[in-house]
């Protein structure tokens, strides 16, 4: 197996790989065409996205800043919406359902490192995918960590650090993200 198959297969993988390093480059390259497109409107919003992603339901918008690692492994719904200074580290899938929004500074993190000092010094890294269901809502800063599944409806707290997944339906907060209710 390649280095990016090990990746999108969760199993160890080198990120300094010279495919997997140009697919980053090819990503930055993109990416610079996006605040252009916030200019330009919504038609150039869903053009530079059809591009930068791997899939994109109709009107989604993401305002810039944004940085990701690939693109290619993120697929998002029907008038998704990101606010301001978005991360999404995609070394794994990230699967993103219709009506979803993030607030500003929303990190979706997918990689991951051995814990193991010598792996981790080998350049060894791990990743899981992560899913947001329809019609979440991610407040402010928070941050989903590696193979996170975030149900619909569900609404997670400004600044929460969302370390296990996370049902249908419900206001979830805090560091590490718990559920309070149901909505």
């Amino acid at each position: 197996m390649t280095e990016r198959e090990q990746m999108l297969a969760g199993q160890p993988y080198v990120s300094s790989d010279p495919e997997l390093t140009e697919l980053r480059a090819a990503c930055r390259r993109r990416l610079r065409g996006l605040p252009d497109a916030a200019l330009a409107g919504p038609a150039a919003m869903a053009a530079a996205l059809t591009e930068l992603l791997a899939a994109t339901g109709v009107a989604p918008w993401i305002e810039p800043p944004f940085h990701c690692d690939y693109g290619i492994h993120i697929s998002v719904g029907d008038h998704f919406y990101a606010n301001a200074g978005c991360v999404f580290l995609d070394c794994a899938p990230i699967v993103i359902g219709d009506d979803v929004l993030l607030g500003p500074v929303v990190q979706l993190v997918t990689a991951t490192h051995p814990l193991d000092a010598e792996t981790r010094a080998r350049g060894v890294e791990l990743a899981r995918p992560i899913t947001i269901g329809d019609r979440a809502w991610l407040g402010a800063g928070a941050i989903v960590l590696p193979g996170v599944n975030i149900g619909a409806g569900a609404v997670i707290g400004a600044g929460a650090v969302v370390t296990r997944d996370v049902p249908a339906g419900v206001l979830a907060v805090g560091n590490p993200c718990r559920v309070i209710r149901s909505l």
